[in-house]
This record gives C-alpha cells, structure tokens and sequence, in this order.
C-alpha cells in the first residue's frame, strides 16, 4: 500500500486539510497542505476550509487550531506528539505569580496548555513575543513558560519580565553550546548563524541573526550560507525553500521527540479512523480564545 496516495484519497474523500510545523519528518512536511512556524499555522487555522483539520505538530498546536474552530473536527495523529516545554508550567505557577504581581498582565507562550492559555492576557510566538510585550500598557510582565524567550523579550523591551516557571525550557535548543558555536565558526568560515530565541543566552549572544523558525524562512534570502540553530528539521525546510543556498544543521542531535512521534503510517491511520480528535472543555476554549485572537490582533 502507498501511504502518500491513501493520504491523498482520503482526504479528498473527508475535505480534510493537513498542516505541519517546520520540526516533521521530510516526508511528513512533504505531503502537508500547509507548512509553517506555531504563528502562521494559528492563523492558517483560522481561514481553513476543511471538515477535518489534521494536525501534524504537537499536541498544544491541535488545541489551538481546535479552539480557533470550535466547530471543525481536529485530529492528532498520536497521543505522543507532546511538548515537554508546554507541559513544565502549570495553572499553579500563573496564579502564584498573580499574587505576587497582581497588576502584572499574564503573556503566555502558545506552546502552553489550553488550561494555562485560559489564563493568559494575551499569547504570542517567537516570531511576535517582543513586539506584542512592547506594546502593553505595564512595566511588569508575568511570561511562560520559556526562560531563554522571557531574556530575549527582556532585551528588546523595557519591561521587567517575570519568568514562570523556573527552568522552563525546550530540551531540543538547550543541547546547543558555545561548542557548537566555535565548530559552526571554523567548519563553515562563510556561513552566518542562525539562531532560535529559544537557545540559551549565550548562544543568542553569538548569533548572527536570532529568529522564530518563520523568521528563518523569511530572512534566509539574506545571505548565501546558514548554520541553522534550531531543530534539525528546519535545515530540510529552508533547504527545499531555497535550492541555490547551503544549510547545514548546527547540532545533529537536536530533534524534538514530540514531533518525530509522527509518521506517515499515524497520518494515514488518523485520516482513515478519524482519531485522535483533540477535544477542548467550552470554558477553557472561550477563555484562551480571547488571549490567541488578541496575540492575532496585535501582531
């Protein structure tokens, strides 16, 4: 059996719409109707249409292309395509910093539980996180869960930016080092680095140019060679994007599990059973909704 042309046929068959972020597998990125940063597909998600949407990405992305379109069915391929970053911060974590900072607006990353969302002021991206906290009207901010995106919002605002929680990091751009800075250096002389707000600071420090994977895709046309410091699937996508340009992963061990959880054979097995329908209780959709549309008003 050809996986692609069941995948094809089915949906046809079910007017579904498969999008996929930048971190799956080539084959995956391949076959998806729409490829892009956790920002592009949350808008995507807004203007599909589609009966079905299936979601190739981890599960926080599912639940907010479920709470953009409360009334279309959202599938997962696997239960296993989590995020352990969205996973570290509780609703706990958002109401002691509350207490501690009462007048202090809550800006919560996407990758963050639905439950958490509901108790954000507004979401935002890494494509959008600086320019979004720039613009509101307080000079304390309660941010979550990421601590290397909290330093990189600190630096380009003047705002005093609370991290929550403690440690809160993606493991995949925590295994960049200043190591793999001084290799990318020497093995690529001609090369620029570029960088993912996710990395550590001192990582930010030696980028060339720090960028959400979406700003990756848009500013690769810049320069003719990239060491790529992100998820080592990007170096596929920008590849694809622009043939004539060289990239070249900075870390070949930097995968996310969460989103290699996937593969074609769960794509198809999804489409056929039409599992794992990705379900948001009504209160906690209302709640979060408010916060993504105003993430997508603002930026």
């Amino acid at each position: 059996m050809d996986l692609v042309e069941e995948i094809i046929k089915l949906k046809e068959e079910k007017n579904a719409i498969i999008l996929a972020h930048n971190y799956q597998l080539p084959e995956i990125q391949d076959i998806a109707d729409f490829i892009g940063d956790s920002l592009e597909l949350a808008r995507k998600a807004v203007n599909v249409d589609a009966d079905i949407i299936l979601f190739a990405g981890v599960d926080f992305m599912a639940e907010t292309a479920k709470i953009l379109n409360p009334d279309k069915k959202v599938l997962l391929p696997t239960k296993k395509a989590t995020c352990a970053m969205a996973n570290m911060l509780k609703v706990e974590h958002i109401l002691e910093a509350k207490k501690k900072y009462p007048d202090a607006p809550v800006v919560l990353y996407v990758n963050t539980t639905a439950e958490c969302k509901a108790y954000a002021d507004v979401t935002v991206t890494s494509a959008n996180a600086a320019k979004i906290v720039s613009k509101l009207d307080a000079d304390t901010i309660i941010f979550g869960p990421d601590n290397n995106l909290a330093y990189y919002v600190a630096k380009r605002t003047n705002k005093r930016i609370i991290p929550i929680p403690e440690g809160g990091h993606c493991y995949v751009h925590k295994k960049f080092t200043l190591e793999d800075v001084e290799r990318a250096r020497k093995l690529y002389p001609n090369a620029k680095l570029i960088v993912h707000p996710e990395c550590n600071p001192e990582i930010q420090e030696k980028a060339d140019l720090i960028a959400s994977t979406g700003g990756m895709v848009k500013n690769a046309c810049l320069h003719n060679e990239w060491v790529v410091f992100t998820e080592k699937e990007m170096v596929y996508r920008l590849q694809k994007l622009y043939p004539n340009k060289k990239f070249y992963p900075a870390n070949e061990d930097a995968f996310c599990i969460g989103m290699k959880a996937i593969t074609l054979k769960h794509i198809y097995e999804s489409l056929r059973d039409e599992k794992y329908e990705i379900e948001v209780p009504k209160d906690i959709a209302k709640r979060a909704r408010k916060a993504i549309e105003r993430m997508l008003e603002l930026s």
